[in-house]
């Protein structure tokens, strides 16, 4: 976020807190499940009470930003709703839809408030939020297996695992059969046309501040290459960003503006 001039990057920064303090609510394997439950309720209605012109309550570092830039409330809301889907119960081998509405909610609603402070037209900006939101969230999920086994979560859908002929059931024995590569791979070629979509969008070269969407695509999809190339059978080692290949990316990007 830093390449994108100051307004830009401050509301950028003040929707990703947003983001940060609602994910560490659903996140928080010490808090019990209503008190977390009560903690997003309450940012539902502070920020209900924004909107109304009413105190904003926990939400008022928001208020500059959501005036600057025209952010929606639904798109604040939908990331509370896929916070919640978290806390209501880990969420274990979905189906793929529902794998799909918790994407729209704790990804691609970013994208959408993203794709406001980038000054995109709406129609473009609608796509790009649903394609980029998606990619960048199944890169996560195939990046954090392992990590989310360990809080009792896995994300990958219920059809791709059964289609590898795992049995649902235990957790760690799920995420320890070798036959999950092929699961993680049904979903690493989801993420791919979903990369492939975006990067359309982009190359189309709607207006806005288009650099940091670019440089997301880039990074991720990268990170999904070199993930797959390793694969995903037992025992895994997590992929990392590699970070000179970034700020090499980055340059590239900035030349070719």
């Amino acid at each position: 976020m830093k390449v994108l001039p100051k307004p830009e990057r401050h509301a950028m920064y003040a929707v990703y807190e947003f983001c940060r303090i609602v994910d560490d609510i659903a996140d928080d394997q010490q808090g019990d499940p209503a008190t977390r439950a009560a903690q997003l309720d309450q940012w539902r209605g502070d920020l209900t009470s924004l909107y109304a012109g009413r105190s904003p309550g926990v939400a008022e570092f928001l208020v500059p930003h959501i005036r600057a830039f025209g952010l929606v409330q639904a798109d604040f809301e939908a990331v509370i709703d896929g916070m919640a889907m978290d806390v209501a119960g880990d969420i274990r081998w979905p189906p793929a839809a529902t794998l799909d509405l918790y994407c729209d909610r704790v990804a691609s609603a970013v994208g959408r408030l993203s794709v406001r402070i980038f000054g995109m037209e709406e129609a473009a900006g609608l796509d790009l939020a649903h394609h980029l939101g998606r990619a960048l969230q199944l890169t996560n999920i195939l990046r954090d297996i392992d990590e989310d086994a360990a809080i009792g979560r896995l994300y990958l859908p219920r059809e791709a695992i059964q289609a590898q002929g795992i049995a649902i059931g235990d957790i760690a024995s799920v995420v320890g059969d070798p036959r999950i590569d092929g699961a993680a791979r049904i979903v690493a070629a989801e993420a791919d046309t979903h990369f492939r979509a975006a990067q359309k969008i982009l190359d189309a070269g709607p207006k806005g501040h288009l650099i940091a969407p670019r440089l997301m695509a880039a990074a991720y999809s990268e990170l999904l290459r070199r993930m797959r190339k390793a694969g995903w059978q037992p025992p895994r080692v997590r992929v990392r960003h590699n970070r000179l290949a970034l700020a090499w990316t980055l340059v590239r990007l900035r030349l070719g503006r």
